[in-house]
């Protein structure tokens, strides 16, 4: 096996943010990593709780879904910088990753292997390719021109609020106790969470910073937020926009806020801030099954509104390497990957995209109902588990 990686080193891409690794994708890694990786994962979560609120923009408590903590971890919650998941997935496959070696297209050869071609005017040959290219896959361009990826109409500025001895005093506890959606009366949202953190980390560099920058710290502990809203909320064109001036945009947006959400946007880093356009894949009717296949973004990207992308992504791969390494042959294999992999992933699509546009929703009646059911579930324990089983 190759993998052929278009960033030029380890520590290239930009991804400085919390991701949530739910029992799928904890499993996921679990069975799929070597025993000393699974444990330095373990070793550099965040340490912050798992129940979820809902909360509104005043900070009134709508619910609170209380989250047991698993008996074990590979049934688990986790938080994880992005940065030490890559740096956790890379660890002893240096003689199996070739960086800088951008994908440009394919040939199918008269033997039925696959040559590879890249911008650097190199090539390869290979009985199976597994396109794991992203949202923009060049691969699925080739094989799957018909799937399309659109934008929602939906936008995000996200940032981290640095957690320290001393700020954590300045914000609700809630805020930093576990995640959760703020739901003001219409046309944006609001979602939190902490990545808390207990300075520690395992040998070899896994969970240092590899960057400078506040963005590409992921040694310290913070709260992410994101606020989202439907096209035309937020003022102006966010485009070009410096961290300054895209947290600038936010704090116009909540202005009538609670003080500590206020707080939390004014006090995180620019260096910190980003935009994160919001799109989604759209779901495909089943092709035949050959030695390619997609898996991840490339096939089903989705929107972070239910924080299960990556999760989505790493059951692929778990799926995957379970069916080619099952016995069967590769096409065989690779059907049957390909038809539960439909299944769910287009679900968490459709699942995800529902979540984003009730996230940014203008429907002011279907708000102030929903509110009014949260509170309902939060008064009878029974409802509750009922309804967020």
């Amino acid at each position: 096996m190759t993998v052929y990686e278009r960033d030029r080193t380890p520590a290239d891409r930009l991804q400085g943010y919390r991701v949530h690794i739910d029992p799928h994708g904890a499993r996921a890694l679990h069975d799929c990593l070597p025993p000393e990786s699974w444990q330095a994962f373990l070793d550099t979560t965040g340490r912050g709780g798992q129940d979820f609120g809902f909360l509104t923009e005043r900070l009134e408590r709508l619910a609170l879904l209380e989250t047991p903590a698993a008996a074990d971890p590979a049934d688990g919650h986790h938080s994880v910088s992005r940065i030490t998941l890559r740096q956790i997935l890379l660890s002893g496959m240096e003689e199996t990753v070739r960086f800088g070696k951008t994908f440009e297209r394919y040939e199918r050869r008269p033997d039925g292997r696959i040559e590879l071609f890249f911008a650097d005017g190199t090539s390869q040959t290979a009985a199976i390719v597994v396109a794991a290219d992203g949202g923009n896959s060049r691969v699925r361009g080739q094989y799957l021109p018909h799937a399309r990826r659109v934008d929602t109409g939906i936008t995000t500025v996200a940032g981290k609020f640095p957690l320290t001895r001393g700020t954590r005093e300045l914000v609700a506890r809630r805020l930093t106790d576990g995640p959760n959606t703020v739901i003001p009366p219409k046309g944006l949202g609001m979602f939190c969470a902490p990545h808390d953190l207990d300075g520690t980390a395992p040998v070899g560099g896994i969970g240092v910073t590899e960057q400078d920058g506040a963005r590409m710290d992921n040694a310290g502990s913070y709260v992410l937020w994101a606020v989202g809203a439907a096209q035309g909320r937020f003022p102006g064109d966010l485009s070009g926009m410096s961290g300054d001036q895209l947290k600038a945009s936010v704090e116009r947006l909540i202005s009538s806020w609670h003080p500590d959400l206020r707080r939390m946007v004014a006090m995180s880093d620019p260096d910190t801030v980003s935009l994160l356009p919001i799109r989604t894949s759209i779901p495909i009717e089943p092709w035949r099954a050959t030695t390619i296949t997609l898996l991840g973004d490339a096939i089903h990207s989705m929107t972070p509104m239910r924080g299960i992308g990556a999760n989505t992504a790493l059951r692929d791969a778990h799926l995957l390497c379970q069916a080619l390494t099952g016995g069967r042959e590769p096409v065989e294999a690779i059907a049957r990957y390909e038809d539960r992999m439909r299944e769910y992933g287009f679900a968490a699509v459709r699942d995800s995209l529902r979540a984003a546009q009730q996230f940014v929703g203008d429907n002011k009646p279907a708000r102030l109902g929903f509110k009014a059911f949260l509170r309902t579930a939060q008064r009878f324990p029974a409802l509750k588990a009922r309804v967020f089983s």
